[in-house]
C-alpha cells in the first residue's frame, strides 16, 4: 500500500515578492511565455518588466482567453512550439493557472505560477481543471509534475477585490473534511492513485483549516483595507499552499463534485469556484452524517466570512426536483471525487443532502436572527 506526497519545487510568498521574478525565470529558461488576463497583466507588468530588463530577459506575452478549454490550450501551446519558448508564466486566477500548466505539460517545459489573487489552490497543484468554451465542468487531468516555482506577491493580494480571497477561504474550507474522508474510507486517491493520505497531508489539511478559523475574518478585514497583515498572510497561505498540498496529497470528496454538478446550472456562472465549494462542503457533511457541532462550526464560519450557505446564495432561487436531480447526477458521475467516501453514494443521496443542506442552512439562519432581536 503506497502513499504519496505531492508539492511544488519551491514556493515564495511576501510583499513585493514579483520583483525577483527575474531571478527564478533565468534559473528555469531563457524564453518565457507569460500567460495571464488583461487584469492580471495590468498589476504585474511593471514589475515583471523590470525585473527581466535586469536579467536581460525577452518574454512573448498572451492575454488569455477566459476559460480553460481544448481550444484556448491548443491555440497557445502552438504558439509555444512555433516560437520555442522554454518556459510558461501564468499569472492570473485558477483558470489561467490550469491553462498555463497543462500547455507546460504538454511540451514538456517548465512552469512558474504567479496568482494574483487568492481565490483558488490551483497555483501548487499538478492538477488541471478543463471546462467548454462556455465554462461547463468537462474533466479533471493529473498532469507530469507539480509547478515548477509559486511566486506569491502578498501585495498584489491584497489590492486584489475581496470576494477573491473569500471564494479561496471556501474552496480551502473544504480540504480538511475531504481529506478526512479519504482518511476514513481508505481508497486510493483519485488525484494519484496512492492511499491512504500521508500523516504529513492530513497535518496541513487540518493546520489550513484551523488557520481559516484563526485568521479568517481578520484577513477579510485587512483585504478590505488593502492592508498586508500577518492574518492576510496567514490566510494566503492556507488557501494558495496548505490546501494545494493538502487537497492533493489528501484527496477530494463530495465538496468538489457538488461543486462540479453546479457548474451545469447557469446561473451558477454568477458564483466563484470556491463560493460553490463552500456549500458543497456543507452538503458533503450532511451527506456523511458528520456531527452537528462540524456542521454549525463550518456555518459559522461561512456566515462570518460571507460565503454561500444556500442555494440561493449561488443565485439559485427555488429550483424544482428535477434541476438538483440532474446536478447530483453530474455530481456522481464514475469519475467523480465523491466516490472516496467510505460509503457507496447515490445520485439520490446527493440530491437529498444538497435539500437538507440548504434548509438547515436557512433555518439556522433564522435562528442567529431570532436571538439577536
Amino acid at each position: 500500500m503506497s502513499q504519496i506526497f505531492l508539492a511544488p519545487g519551491t514556493y515564495i510568498q511576501g510583499p513585493d515578492s514579483i520583483s525577483s521574478i527575474g531571478k527564478y525565470v533565468s534559473d528555469l529558461g531563457n524564453k518565457p511565455l507569460i500567460l495571464g488576463g488583461k487584469t492580471a497583466w495590468s498589476v504585474c507588468s511593471d514589475a515583471i518588466s523590470k525585473s527581466f530588463d535586469e536579467k536581460g530577459i525577452v518574454f512573448h506575452q498572451e492575454i488569455f482567453g477566459g476559460e480553460c478549454c481544448d481550444d484556448e490550450i491548443k491555440r497557445l501551446t502552438d504558439i509555444c512550439q512555433g516560437s520555442e519558448l522554454d518556459v510558461v508564466i501564468a499569472i492570473g486566477g485558477g483558470k489561467s493557472i490550469d491553462t498555463g500548466k497543462v500547455i507546460a505539460h504538454e511540451i514538456n517545459i517548465p512552469i512558474i505560477v504567479v496568482p494574483t489573487t487568492a481565490a483558488t489552490d490551483a497555483p501548487c497543484s499538478r492538477e488541471a481543471v478543463i471546462y467548454t468554451a462556455d465554462g461547463v465542468f468537462e474533466k479533471e487531468i493529473v498532469l507530469k509534475r507539480n509547478p515548477d516555482c509559486v511566486l506569491v506577491d502578498s501585495k498584489i493580494i491584497a489590492n486584489a477585490p475581496p470576494v477573491f480571497l473569500v471564494s479561496g477561504m471556501g474552496d480551502a474550507l473544504a480540504t480538511y473534511w475531504e481529506a478526512d474522508t479519504c482518511l476514513r474510507s481508505n481508497k486510493p486517491n483519485v488525484l494519484n492513485g496512492a492511499f491512504p493520505p500521508t500523516l504529513s497531508a492530513m497535518a496541513l489539511a487540518r493546520l489550513c483549516y484551523d488557520t481559516l478559523l484563526e485568521h479568517g475574518v481578520s484577513a477579510k478585514i485587512s483585504n478590505d483595507l488593502k492592508a498586508v497583515t500577518p492574518s492576510l498572510e496567514a490566510v494566503i497561505e492556507a488557501n494558495t499552499l496548505l490546501s494545494g498540498l493538502g487537497f492533493e496529497s489528501g484527496g477530494c470528496a463530495a465538496a468538489h463534485s457538488v461543486n462540479n454538478g453546479f457548474t451545469v446550472l447557469s446561473e451558477s456562472s454568477k458564483t466563484y469556484h470556491g463560493q460553490k465549494v463552500a456549500f458543497g462542503t456543507i452538503v458533503q457533511l450532511v451527506l456523511e452524517g458528520r456531527p452537528s457541532k462540524d456542521l454549525y462550526e463550518v456555518l459559522d464560519f461561512c456566515l462570518a466570512v460571507g460565503l454561500p450557505v444556500c442555494m440561493a446564495d449561488l443565485h439559485i432561487y427555488s429550483p424544482d426536483r428535477e434541476t438538483i436531480k440532474k446536478v447530483a447526477e453530474v455530481a456522481t458521475a464514475p469519475e467523480e471525487t465523491i466516490h472516496a467516501t467510505w460509503f457507496p453514494v447515490t445520485s439520490e443521496m446527493v440530491a437529498d443532502a444538497i435539500w437538507a443542506a440548504d434548509s438547515i442552512a436557512k433555518n439556522y439562519m433564522k435562528q442567529k436572527k431570532s436571538n439577536e432581536c
